[in-house]
């Protein structure tokens, strides 16, 4: 049996939540615990590491364990053609659950380190070098990601996309959001790992474009998906079939 669409969309909000609570709260104790900048970022970057596989691996089976806008329209659109994977309505309510479960999971952040219940981020990352590296990191994103499906190798995707994401956190220029939904939740917290709500635009866009490049990448590299039916955690949404051995 497959999870109800309302209860796949609870765990992308749950997840997102999560995920950004992690993200957010991180930046604050490490912060709190250092002056030095390095040591902050790697604070951070592996909270994150941890936070994002532990995350991946518990909610894969009930929602896909997305997270992410680009990962759900990515899988969206390589599945429309073939009729399997996820739906114009499934689509239609992840996002908005990805994105509100993000704002849920930085609020949180702040109430738990005593921060004011909602304060908008002063952080300015408004520079076309910081653009490029979301393209970067996002095509990145969705390269790993699908190809990991192509190559039926998609057991490996709670190690594999959080240790991506703790690496492209130091060599992209922007750190890595690469992700829409987590992208709008930091605009919530004016803290280490928030972002002026002035640069939302552009670095939503580039993201965009990333996962572009990235579903390109993925068509040259592995070839065009085959119409057989993938499910696995970070694709399509559904609870992995139970085999004797599979973002």
């Amino acid at each position: 049996m497959t999870a109800s669409l309302g209860r796949r969309a609870l765990a992308e909000a749950i997840g997102s939540a999560a995920l950004v609570a992690v993200v957010v709260g991180s930046g604050i104790q490490a912060t709190e615990l250092s002056r030095d900048v390095g040591v902050q970022l790697l604070a951070n970057s592996l909270a994150t590491v941890f936070g994002l596989g532990v995350l991946i691996a518990l909610l894969g089976p009930a929602s896909g364990a997305h997270f992410n806008p680009v990962v759900t329209l990515a899988a969206w659109f390589t599945g429309r053609r073939s009729g399997d994977g996820l739906t114009a309505r499934d689509v239609a309510m992840y996002i908005p659950a990805q994105i509100a479960g993000a704002i849920a999971g930085a609020v949180l952040a702040d109430v738990m380190f005593g921060k004011p219940l909602v304060q908008w981020s002063t952080h300015d990352r408004f520079a076309g070098h910081l653009w490029l590296g979301e393209v970067v990191a996002t095509a990145g994103l969705i390269l790993l990601i699908f190809g990991l499906a192509r190559t039926d190798r998609a057991h490996f995707s709670a190690v594999a996309v959080a240790s991506y994401i703790g690496a492209a956190y130091w060599f992209t220029s922007s750190t890595s959001f690469a992700n829409p939904a987590v992208t709008i939740g930091r605009a919530f917290t004016d803290t280490f790992a928030g972002i002026a709500p002035g640069s939302l635009g552009p670095f939503i866009a580039a993201q965009l474009v990333g996962a572009a490049v990235g579903l390109g990448l993925v068509f040259a590299v592995f070839g065009r998906p085959a119409p057989a039916h993938i499910s696995t955690a970070l694709l399509p949404g559904e609870p992995e079939p139970a085999a004797p051995t599979i973002p």
